[in-house]
């Protein structure tokens, strides 16, 4: 097999030269799946593209290793280190150094690591799955895949499918939004009956009112010392804005308060938060301060049933999550591992296939042979007698070739000898010819 990915990565490639080198829409990949097959005549390719990486699957029946090779002697990785620097425009000099080559059983394990988001920037990150089967379509809209890459995609996406089943690496949050959204859970069980209040319109804390969004939550406020910023955020979600002046009085009816602000001191300090819960009657609320520097007064963590969490104490709980999905990814690397196995056991497979059809197709032509010699000399039975004198034969051959098969596509040390001896005592070498 002849099974190459070359490519470039976030852990590999500055931002600068992963642009440079990107695929940004489906016409390009289109394009360039094209370029492979026609002008470059590999057997099957897939260009898989994102923000983080991007990567030429090709297979070819060209050996990867040899060194002749199509026209002027050059190795399929240079062509395909050709072909990106042509199609781009770049001198190859300029992203050469950023590439990574992976060939056969490394290719293999390399794209299953992928599908399953173990190579990706975050552990676990469920996204790259769907990216993954988004390349493979393309693909095979332009039937530039066949046998192999098809087989291939297909077990990548079905270990993703394991890796998700059989471990933990997608349950922990590893950003701080989304970890964010963890602890308050914690604290209340139905968020569907929760009010959240933001203050500010940091990134952060607008995608943590997202994850709140999607985890139920419906009652939204938005305040902000520009007024006209808090209604074009509270567009987005559906919320009320409100003005910045009447921040206790949100505070008073609200149970989750993400601050994320740009004011160098305290917007919610511990003399205001003692009267807000005096007039709450002590009800529980919860405070997350994304700002940096903090916006609401560390002191207030000391009050009764305020639960108070800033950056740092969010990026605790994100590190550790991390820790546990690199726990988790050691599990999903021994699936990958296995399913690499299963991929080569199928590929080693087929080397069988030809002997077994020619052995079954030389049986088959026997078979013919003597049943019309048969006929010749009982021209007088019965078509009934005759369809069961040809069931019988059948029945007979299949039973005949059933134990040579199995011997033959079962992956053992003797598999090649096999193959040449069936060839030998079978004469199918002069059958193919």
């Amino acid at each position: 097999m002849s099974l190459i990915v070359v490519g470039v990565n976030h852990k590999t490639a500055p931002v600068e030269i992963r642009e440079r080198l990107a695929f940004n829409s489906k016409e390009s990949i289109r394009e360039g799946l094209k370029y492979l097959i026609n002008k470059l005549g590999v057997n099957e390719a897939l260009i898989f593209s994102t923000c983080n990486r991007v990567e030429i699957y090709v297979y070819t029946s060209i050996s990867c290793n040899i060194e002749s090779v199509p026209e002027n002697g050059r190795a399929l990785e240079e062509l395909i280190k050709n072909f990106l620097s042509d199609f781009h425009k770049i001198d190859q000099r300029e992203f050469e150094k950023y590439l990574y080559i992976h060939k056969d059983r490394q290719a293999v394990e390399h794209l299953f690591k992928v599908a399953s988001s173990l190579d990706s920037m975050i552990i676990g990150e469920p996204q790259i799955t769907g990216q993954v089967k988004e390349a493979y379509e393309i693909a095979l809209s332009e039937k530039t895949t066949s046998l192999i890459l098809n087989y291939l995609m297909n077990r990548a996406l079905f270990t993703a499918k394991r890796v998700r089943k059989e471990t933990r690496i997608g349950e922990n949050p590893v950003s701080v939004s989304y970890a964010a959204v963890g602890l308050i859970k914690k604290v209340f069980d139905d968020l569907s009956k929760k009010s959240v209040l933001l203050v500010g319109a940091g990134e952060m804390a607008e995608l943590a009112i997202r994850h709140l969004i999607g985890s139920g939550i419906k009652e939204i406020y938005v305040t902000n010392r520009t007024l006209q910023r808090a209604e074009e955020l509270a567009s987005l979600f559906n919320g009320k804005a409100t003005a910045f002046e009447k921040l206790k009085e949100n505070l008073i009816k609200t149970d989750i308060v993400i601050c994320s602000t740009g004011a160098p001191h305290y917007v919610i300090d511990e003399k205001m938060l003692k009267e807000v819960m005096f007039l709450r009657k002590y009800k529980p609320i919860f405070l997350i301060d994304i700002s940096v520097p903090r916006n609401i007064d560390p002191a207030c963590d000391n009050l009764d049933n305020v639960y108070l969490y800033n950056i740092d104490d969010l990026q605790d709980v994100v590190d550790s999550n991390i820790l546990e999905r690199r726990k988790e990814a050691d599990k999903a690397l021994e699936i990958v591992y296995e399913e690499t196995d299963k991929f080569f056991q199928w590929l080693e497979s087929l080397n069988s296939v030809p002997v077994i059809v020619s052995l079954r197709n030389k049986a088959e032509h026997i078979r013919q042979e003597e049943l019309e010699k048969f006929k010749g000399k009982f021209k007088d039975l019965s078509p009934d007698i005759l369809n069961s004198i040809d069931y019988l034969t059948q029945s007979i051959i299949n039973k005949i070739m059933h134990e040579p098969t199995v011997a033959l596509k079962n992956n053992c040390d003797m598999k090649e000898t096999l193959i040449l001896a069936a060839r030998r005592l079978f004469g199918l070498d002069n059958e193919e010819e």
